[in-house]
């Protein structure tokens, strides 16, 4: 399971127990050995519990922070002077390095250059790695559509080159779209999937979205002042200043935002160390793209079992697949490409051929009743009204007609379709609920049986204690708890065997 082959993990836990089942002395077969087994299924349930905790199946795929939010929120200090070795390093850089857009040498772009060989070399240093995946694919692009190829380091910026990247005002991806923008540049982005975390299918929006700025200013210093701040803004600042040069236009804080006017520098800085990175003294690694397949899947196919046929951890999917947000393809009627391992292609699809349709995905659904709305609906199934209506590809105002049947955003927890926090984590979970088992097993002949209460609604570790004579110390301890939260319907250990016979002895 911490792999994410559930289906294997499920079928070993059932016949396990089948075996516990049918044995001659089998596990039902005396009270004592009863009340183990019953706890044995209890813990595993505490480990799938412990599963959950970090997303079912439709909790969205984490993010990280886009960097541009950080970039901008530096101060450059416009009164400090850049080092006239650094005017003389970028000049001669820029007479032997070819260029496809202007730019030029003025103090802004050199502070720039200072501050990325200075606090944020690392930063450059480890985007320029991550991007040397992407850089080709991006100047691809950008050569077909016949852009200038200096425009492939936005995302340096951006985003480092992460897909998973997400600001503050909610821009997503390696270009860092915003969800109008890219739904106007033909990207999908609903409940199930965004594309703009595919650095691909952003990468050909980006395209169509710089030469759409370009066309507007026929300027590429305005066109990625526009990139950041809308051309909307560019255009009222072109108005009232009545100046059509950014440098001049940005030249004093009356007509763009600082953030704006900070922007096309930093850009052109990167650009100027990107393209020549040891001149300025860095020492770049690059990071090998990965080596992958594509495959055909149908709607409403669970993720994890594609790893399981694979034979790799779902983060290896997740992170091949940053455009799926849940980890399920959408129930929308089609087909959807996603992208395996090389080499795995293959079992992935032998995996889709031998599966019922039933195997493929643990989804829950709803059949409307006569006068239920998504609000009611939301409320009695204890979900979010939002995630309701997105996951269904309605509005939360939509009236749903009775007998409609609706898929709830929500994974049953008895499927035991949930990734673990670690792989070392639920490994030694495992192996400590194993041990315990077989030590309390053993002990079964020699000892009489614990005694069980079972967690109602309302409880709490201080009141179970006091109801049953022990302390919250001791229940945590017998129980082997780290906190106090309780699920209700759990068995709680009150009285231990040891305990008990230690309080006959005296």
């Amino acid at each position: 399971m911490a792999l994410g082959h559930l289906e294997r993990a499920r079928e070993e836990f059932d016949a396990a127990l089948d075996t516990l089942l049918q044995s001659p002395e089998g596990a039902r077969a005396e009270t004592r050995l009863r009340e183990h087994f019953d706890r044995l299924v209890d813990r595993i349930s505490v480990l799938e519990q412990s599963a959950l905790a970090t997303g079912d199946g439709f909790t969205e795929t984490r993010t990280e922070p886009a960097s541009i939010d950080a970039l901008l929120a530096i101060e450059t200090f416009e009164s400090s002077v850049p080092k006239p070795a650094t005017a003389e390093t970028v000049e001669a850089d820029l007479e032997a390095t070819t260029h496809d857009i202007p730019i030029p040498t003025n103090d802004r772009v050199l502070r720039y250059v200072e501050l990325f060989q200075g606090r944020l070399r690392e930063f450059l240093a480890e985007g320029l790695s991550r991007g040397a995946q992407y850089l080709p694919m991006i100047q691809a692009t950008f050569r077909a559509e016949g852009l200038p190829l200096d425009l492939a380091y936005i995302p340096l910026i951006e985003s480092a080159f992460k897909p998973s990247a997400l600001s503050r005002a909610k821009a997503r991806g390696v270009w860092q779209f915003m969800r109008g923008t890219a739904l106007e540049n033909g990207l999908k982005a609903d409940w199930y999937l965004d594309e703009r975390a595919d650095p691909e299918k952003a990468t050909a929006a980006a395209a169509k979205y710089l030469k759409t700025l370009h066309g507007m200013f026929e300027d590429w210093h305005l066109a990625m002042a526009s990139y950041n701040g809308g051309p909307g803004r560019v255009r009222r600042a072109i108005t009232r200043s009545r100046k059509t040069n950014f440098w001049t236009l940005s030249a004093n804080t009356r007509f763009l935002p600082r953030e704006t006017r900070d922007y096309v520098p930093m850009i052109l800085a990167a650009i100027i160390i990107a393209k020549n990175p040891a001149q300025y003294g860095f020492d770049i690694v690059p990071v090998a793209p990965a080596r992958t397949e594509t495959v055909l899947v149908p709607p409403a196919l669970d993720l994890r079992r594609v790893a399981e046929w694979a034979g790799v951890p779902m983060d290896d999917i997740q992170r091949l697949n940053p455009e799926f947000r849940r980890w399920t393809t959408p129930v929308k009627k089609g087909e959807y490409t996603i992208k395996v391992p090389e080499g795995t292609a293959e079992q992935v699809r032998q995996g889709l051929i031998a599966s019922v349709p039933g195997q493929l995905n643990a989804l829950q659904w709803h059949t409307v009743k006569r006068g239920e709305t998504l609000t009611t609906i939301a409320r009695q199934l204890k979900v979010n009204r939002i995630d309701l209506a997105e996951a269904n590809y309605l509005k939360t105002s939509s009236r749903v007609a009775a007998g409609t049947r609706l898929l709830i955003p929500r994974m049953p927890s008895a499927a035991l379709l949930a990734r673990a926090s670690s792989a070392s984590d639920l490994e030694k979970a495992a192996e400590a609920v194993v041990a315990d088992v077989l030590a309390e097993t053993t002990a079964v002949s020699d000892q009489p049986a614990a005694r069980i209460y079972r967690v109602r609604a309302g409880d709490t570790l201080s009141g179970i204690a006091r109801k049953t004579g022990t302390t919250v110390a001791q229940l945590q301890r017998w129980n082997k708890m780290r906190t106090t939260r309780l699920n209700i319907g759990a068995r709680l250990v009150v009285e231990s065997p040891t305990s008990r016979a230690s309080n006959t002895q005296q």
